[in-house]
């Protein structure tokens, strides 16, 4: 006897079996998938059907082995780990539940999460797994506290954004450079200043910049360049709005690594300071040194740069209230005089919210991870490739 079942009316039996558990009538379900279970035995959606029947009669053990057979057939069968995540919190077990949701949150597509059908289900599965990862966190809270306490010392900010990244409240970023990738260097999103010996000078002569630059943009703020300045027929994408706009503009005192001299000429002391860091020296590419001037109410869309080989420096010199800054999951605020140093190839975005100009020093150093031979051939090795291009045509 040929017991195959067309793809028609496969779909008419679930749709008939939907109807009779909509009835409240399980036995009517269950009557009809068993005409499809011996062909289709393996068709998770058959046996999530199946599954609910089983709930209905209250049968937990056969809505398990239902679902079971289903998630066997395909693991990643979001309806059936939604379904399975119910039955857990209805066999008292909330964490194991939670579990299940989180995973079904990270591999539904964001089409399907749209799905008007699937909205009472997926608003249940962030709330438990909110609700889950609130419990862990007191948990851990409770149980770490004496350690933390007795480590007060020491600095436990990687080990507390770890945790926050455990818990589903920050994201982990990697770096993504545009041009080069240096390996087994760690991404670090801002960099401890300890690490950068030149740093309280730096920041010691923050009033003598600020008042080089503050007659400069008096004068000629009108001539300052756009930083985004892309040619015609250039992909803009979130560059749109800021392109050859002098709401982003920007006073170079090195350039692609060539020192503007007229422009040094009007800096001189902040022109000696920064001859004498280590500015990531790559003929024809860095260092880039300059005055970043952005206009009230101005949003620099997140983005990354070019290579890890080298850290960028923000000194800010004026500095309204709410202008952020952002590098991967963690926001400040820049306070006049305090520098930082950061990895522009890990994704950042800055904010000026406030209705005053924002302006900023920002010039690149050399990594210090990298070895005195790993610098000279990084500089080398992006000449070489921008020269075989250059080559090509």
């Amino acid at each position: 006897m040929n017991t195959r079942v067309e793809p028609d009316r496969l779909q008419e039996i679930l749709g008939e079996s939907m109807r009779d558990l909509a009835r409240g009538d399980a036995a009517a379900a269950l009557r009809r998938l068993s005409s499809v279970a011996e062909t289709r035995a393996r068709e998770p959606m058959v046996q999530l059907h199946i599954a609910l029947a089983h709930k209905l009669r209250g049968d937990t053990s056969a809505e398990a082995a239902a679902l079971e057979v289903a998630l066997t057939s395909d693991p990643y069968f979001y309806p059936a780990l939604l379904q399975k995540g119910t039955l857990l919190e209805r066999l008292g077990q909330p964490r194991a539940a939670a579990r299940v949701f989180r995973n079904v949150l990270k591999i539904m597509p964001e089409q399907d999460k749209r799905n008007p059908s699937l909205q009472r289900a997926l608003e249940h599965a962030e709330v438990a797994v909110n609700a889950n990862q609130q419990q862990l966190s007191d948990f851990l809270d409770r149980e770490l506290g004496a350690l933390r306490a007795a480590h007060a010392s020491e600095n436990l900010g990687r080990f507390d954004e770890s945790v926050q990244v455990m818990l589903g409240r920050k994201k982990a970023y990697v770096p993504e450079p545009v041009m080069f990738h240096f390996t087994q260097l760690p991404a670090i999103q801002f960099h401890d200043n300890a690490l950068f010996p030149w740093i309280a000078e730096l920041e010691a002569a923050t009033d003598r910049i600020r008042d080089e630059i503050v007659p400069v943009i008096a004068a000629s703020h009108h001539e300052f360049r756009p930083y985004i300045n892309y040619p015609p027929g250039a992909p803009l994408n979130q560059w749109r709005e800021l392109d050859k706009s002098q709401r982003w503009s920007t006073f170079f005192l090195w350039q692609n690594g060539a020192r503007v001299d007229e422009n040094c000429a009007r800096c001189p002391a902040t022109t000696t300071l920064l001859e004498g860091l280590p500015l990531a020296g790559v003929p024809g590419f860095s260092p880039n040194v300059m005055f970043s001037c952005l206009d009230p109410r101005t949003h620099i869309p997140a983005h990354t740069g070019d290579t890890n080989t080298r850290l960028v420096v923000h000194l800010p010199l004026i500095v309204p209230p709410r202008c952020t800054f952002r590098v991967g999951n963690e926001t400040r605020e820049w306070r006049y005089g305090k520098a930082w140093v950061f990895d522009d190839t890990i994704e950042h975005e800055a904010r000026n919210d406030s209705d005053e100009l924002r302006v900023l020093l920002i010039f690149d150093v050399w990594n210090p991870l990298l070895t005195p031979g790993e610098r000279e051939l990084v500089a080398k090795l992006v000449n070489d490739v921008a020269d075989f291009y250059q080559e090509s045509g």
